[in-house]
């Protein structure tokens, strides 16, 4: 007797009306937009501060930015169980500052910062004082190559703007006074004192770069230079002037980012996740809490909820392969490979993966081939191979770095294990199907991440899976539905294209 497929289809079912009316529940309620771009952008910043307390008073000072050119302040909130708070503001510099009466062992403190972008609004900016460089009035080897650099930028220059990018010009045209003199202090830190030493206003500032998703983000060191009422920043190695889009400012007042009273071992980095809210949200006022869902992983802190955007464009990555294989006919290497070749190919850029995966595993079944003549235990020969990729991404970052490929160093996000398994089923697969087999398995697997990595990095699909978490289940009544076609797949239809050619 047949078993009955109703249940089946009233699941399925279910999974649709229930996806679905979270999703328009969650646009109704909330406000949420269905398309990105429709609503104001909203930068999320968190910074995670690390340190080791010793068992005494804590004093923690962080700085924390102003409303700046493009930015404007729109809410920030903290999580520091035990501590107290408080925010000092010294003219237009601004800090946090956390203290407690006894602490120790690892502590952890969290700042939260949202930044409403405002293409049209413009802060002026006042020039610090010039600062006496007393280190280059000496006589020493260190002050008479920093001026001896000032002195052929000054013979280039015309104004402060263009003496500051002759300057970063001169230390990347001598190499080998620069390496001297950076061994001594940051370079940064040379370009302000020497441009001061012209009278020229300067200072260091500290950018944050926004890109969404991230985790564990730097501040990178920049050189603000007045001239008048008007100032330029410069990129300090590149000499490329001024901020991209997704550049803000996090300290600007060349005070330090994080000062420690009663610990060891501080350490500071950044989550950063982008976001769209309705007009209105945006124009609460500042100090309300900011939540786009009362209870969701929007309010989970920025670091998780950038590991989330990722996992949530998963399902999406698998919906493509379950239909390029059950209603397509594709092979592919391994069942869910192309989604994790498709997740690398999101960390590395699209040229950059695909000619990393190519080299690795081409190199990777020559030495495989090697290994299949040793008669190996399986978990030795594994092994084998998983140490030769580790050596095999060493030898080739060192390569792209030597030749100034920096898009080739990025090739170390390739999952190690991934692409040693892979390598190993494909050399099986070449012992017993042949080559032709390989290359029809490795082409679907790449077709498939292909058309995985286009619709998981395309902007709309980023903002409907992190946004809709309902979108899950209607994933998963798809996946569920296409798991019980059992008719022909679009690839076998050709074998009965003869038949067609009688009439």
């Amino acid at each position: 007797m047949r078993q009955s497929r109703a249940p089946f289809y009233a699941l399925i079912a279910l999974l649709f009306v229930a996806g679905l009316s979270m999703t328009w529940l969650r646009h109704k309620t909330h406000d949420v937009p269905w398309l990105p771009g429709e609503k104001r952008q909203v930068w999320s910043v968190e910074a995670r501060v690390e340190f080791e307390a010793q068992g005494e008073p804590v004093k923690v000072s962080l700085a924390v930015p102003q409303t700046q050119t493009r930015f404007e302040r729109l809410a920030e909130y903290t999580a520091s169980p035990g501590y107290g708070l408080a925010f000092v503001e010294n003219g237009r510099e601004r800090r946090a500052e956390w203290s407690i009466r006894n602490a120790d062992g690892p502590q952890t403190l969290y700042y939260r910062l949202d930044l409403l972008v405002d293409p049209s609004l413009a802060v002026a900016d006042t020039a610090p004082p010039l600062e006496a460089p007393s280190n280059l009035f000496d006589d020493s080897p260190h002050a008479t190559s920093a001026l001896h650099l000032l002195d052929n930028a000054v013979e280039r220059s015309a104004d402060n703007f263009t003496l500051a990018r002759e300057l970063i010009l001169e230390f990347n045209l001598q190499k080998q006074s620069a390496g001297f003199l950076e061994q001594r202090q940051a370079r940064s830190r040379w370009l302000k004192q020497l441009l001061n030493y012209a009278q020229v206003p300067a200072r260091e500032v500290k950018v944050l770069t926004l890109e969404d998703g991230r985790r564990r983000q730097r501040l990178q060191t920049y050189l603000q230079v007045f001239q008048g009422d008007h100032y330029q920043l410069f990129d300090p190695r590149s000499g490329r002037v001024g901020l991209s889009p997704n550049q803000v400012m996090w300290e600007y007042r060349s005070g330090s980012v994080l000062e420690l009273i009663g610990g060891s071992q501080s350490d500071v980095s950044f989550s950063i996740i982008n976001q769209e809210i309705p007009v209105s949200q945006g124009l609460e006022k500042e100090g309300d809490h900011f939540s786009l869902l009362e209870f969701s992983i929007h309010s989970l802190p920025v670091e998780e909820q950038a590991l989330f955007k990722g996992i949530l464009l998963v399902p999406v990555g698998v919906l493509v392969v379950v239909l390029m294989r059950v209603l397509v006919g594709l092979r592919t290497s391994g069942t869910f490979m192309p989604v994790l070749i498709a997740l690398s190919f999101i960390q590395t850029s699209l040229l950059t993966g695909l000619a990393g995966f190519l080299l690795i595993v081409g190199v990777g079944l020559v030495i495989r081939s090697y290994l299949s003549h040793l008669s190996l235990l399986l978990v030795a020969r594994i092994s084998a191979v998983i140490i030769s990729v580790i050596a095999m991404v060493a030898v080739f970052t060192v390569i792209a770095y030597e030749l100034g490929l920096n898009e080739g160093m990025k090739i170390t996000l390739f999952p190690m294990i991934i692409l040693s398994w892979t390598i190993e089923r494909m050399s099986i697969l070449w012992e017993e199907e042949g080559p032709h087999e390989v290359f029809v398995q490795g082409g679907g697997s790449l077709l498939v991440a292909l058309i995985a990595y286009l619709l998981m990095t395309n902007d709309i699909v980023r903002h409907l899976t992190f946004n809709f978490i309902g979108l899950q289940l209607v994933f998963m009544a798809l996946v569920l539905l296409l798991g019980g076609y059992t008719g022909y797949r679009l690839l076998e239809l050709r074998r009965f294209s003869v038949l067609g050619k009688g009439d």
